[in-house]
């Protein structure tokens, strides 16, 4: 049983979603503004830009950072569960029934306790990445609308989940590269890389 940081999460649906709602209301308020209508359509996988741009490289390492110690804790209670269950499996035929029975609880709670913190963390993750994703989703709004007033595009689409309505596009409508690009451009992060906020490691149950 082993638990891994995972950045990629789920919550970047969420923020997507919410990006483009953005997007939607602020295309609304070019067209008002007289800015000359575009016919080109492309498409992008808005999750890989953002995680792909310098500072998204760079805000996904400081929370992998942030999280480290914690994950490792996570991988110790783990271990300890594994040996303890493979120490009662090699006794088994040793011990007595109430021998048994009281490391067998004691496994089952051990793994509980796991269980929780692991759900515990993997919300903390999931809020912190949330806050990311959110805040570098804005900066990129603004990117993409002025690259596609630039460029002539009408409509862009997200193409970054599976359940997209687009069955098929050529590969020369994707802007994924050119938006990363852009973005890198307009937002420039210095070469030295942030310190991690501090995070203590929590204390096994």
């Amino acid at each position: 049983m082993t638990h891994r940081l995972q950045v990629h999460l789920p919550v970047l649906g969420l923020a997507v979603c919410a990006l483009f709602s953005v997007f939607a209301a602020a295309q609304g308020g070019s067209a008002s503004s007289g800015a000359p209508a575009g016919n080109k359509i492309g498409t992008v996988g808005i999750q890989d830009v953002i995680v792909n741009t310098n500072e998204g490289k760079k805000e996904m390492d400081v929370l992998q950072r942030r999280f480290a110690p914690k994950s490792s804790a996570l991988k110790a209670q783990s271990d300890e569960i594994e040996k303890v269950t493979s120490q009662l499996q090699a006794q088994g035929d040793k011990l007595t029934e109430d021998e048994r029975a009281k490391r067998v609880k004691e496994i089952s709670q051990k793994q509980k306790a796991l269980e929780r913190a692991s759900e515990d963390m993997q919300s903390e993750v999931q809020q912190a990445e949330q806050e990311v994703m959110s805040r570098l989703g804005s900066k990129l709004l603004r990117v993409l609308e002025i690259y596609a007033d630039k460029n002539g595009y009408a409509v862009i689409l997200d193409v970054s989940s599976p359940q997209t309505p687009v069955l098929w596009s050529r590969p020369g409508t994707n802007i994924s590269k050119e938006l990363v690009d852009a973005y890198n451009a307009e937002n420039p992060v210095s070469s030295r890389s942030a310190a991690a906020p501090s995070a203590t490691t929590p204390k096994k149950p």
